[in-house]
Parts: C-alpha cells; sequence; structure tokens
C-alpha cells in the first residue's frame, strides 16, 4: 500500500488533477475532504471523458469525479485486495479507515510485489540478464533464497566465468554455482 496517498479535493481544478496524475504516473487519484473522508476517485480516462477545452480544464474535480468508491477497509487480506481489484476491474484501491478516513491506496503493483515469491523474481531479472548478455534464453536458472543456479552448455570456460560474474551482479543474489 502506498501511504499517505496523493489526493485532490473536490475543489481541485481538473488542470491541476491531470497534472498530478501525469506528474506521479498514477491510474487515479482520491478525493477527499477537509477531514480526509473519502469523497470520490478521479481517474485519468475521467479527466479525458470530461474534455479538456479551458472550461473544462478550470473547474472542480467534483464535477468529474466517481462517487460512491469501492474501497477496502484496512483489515483486507491480499486475496480480498485481489479479488475486489479483479472483479470491479480496478488499476487501484483506496484503503480506508473507520469505513472513510482514507490511508492509503493499493495498486495492481504491490499486489504483485506481495503475491510473487521473491526467488521468482529474482530468477526473472537473472534470466533477463543472461537473455540480454547472450540474445536468447541458453540456460536454465534456478533460485533457492537469494542462492542462484545456472545449468546449461557454455562456450568455454572463459563465458562460464563471464554468466558466473554477470550473475553476481544482478541485486539480491547472495550465492552463485554456473555449471554445464
Amino acid at each position: 500500500m502506498t501511504g499517505p496517498a496523493v489526493v485532490v479535493n473536490p475543489d481541485t481544478p481538473v488542470r491541476t488533477a491531470s497534472a498530478v496524475l501525469g506528474e506521479h504516473g498514477f491510474s487515479a487519484l482520491p478525493v477527499v475532504d477537509d477531514e480526509g473522508r473519502l469523497v470520490g476517485i478521479v481517474s485519468g480516462a475521467d479527466l479525458l471523458l470530461a474534455g479538456m477545452t479551458p472550461a473544462a480544464a478550470k473547474g472542480p474535480v467534483a464535477r468529474v469525479m466517481r462517487h460512491p468508491v469501492i474501497s477496502a477497509p484496512m483489515t483486507a487480506t491480499p486475496a480480498e485486495l485481489t479479488a475486489t481489484m479483479l472483479s470491479e476491474r480496478l488499476r487501484c484501491l483506496p484503503i480506508v479507515a473507520n469505513d472513510e478516513l482514507l490511508v492509503g491506496v493499493v495498486s495492481r503493483s504491490d499486489l504483485l510485489r506481495i503475491l510473487t515469491p521473491a526467488d521468482a523474481v529474482l530468477a526473472a531479472r537473472v534470466e533477463g540478464a543472461l537473455r540480454a548478455y547472450s540474445g536468447g534464453p541458453r540456460w536454465t536458472v534456478a533460485v533457492d533464497d537469494g542462492e542462484v543456479s545456472v545449468r546449461g552448455p557454455f562456450a568455454d570456460e572463459a563465458e562460464r566465468r563471464v554468466v558466473e560474474a554477470l550473475v553476481r551482479t544482478v541485486p539480491g543474489v547472495r550465492r552463485t554455482a554456473v555449471a554445464s
């Protein structure tokens, strides 16, 4: 979860909300009142649908925001958050306390980080580095608790040492084993 969330209020000009979305690369922004209660959400699609005429751009977010907002309580599990986001086709989900006070936002990438084992992420990074070096998949990569094993054919001992050195440069690798 990202918290505290970047937010706008209902009186924020559409142009400002658009700039904030673009600057941060978010898909949507929660809209909160002066007490921090979630009152709406505005996405890039909402802003585009509103039309970026000079008059619309100066108008308040309240005119284009969606409400009521689908949100989740702080007690929701990753599985519950995932189910809600998938069933509602959401890219992000506001997280609230006491049914209305915004505490943060969960994105798809937040959930992927939680649900993807660290070794799987490390294996993907190592495989990417090896593909960049060789131009394609040539070796099999296995990772167990940060220990990387690379197996497959090497042109010679020099190439094996290059691959081993390359694997050690990948952040998170604790130990390497490279063999034919």
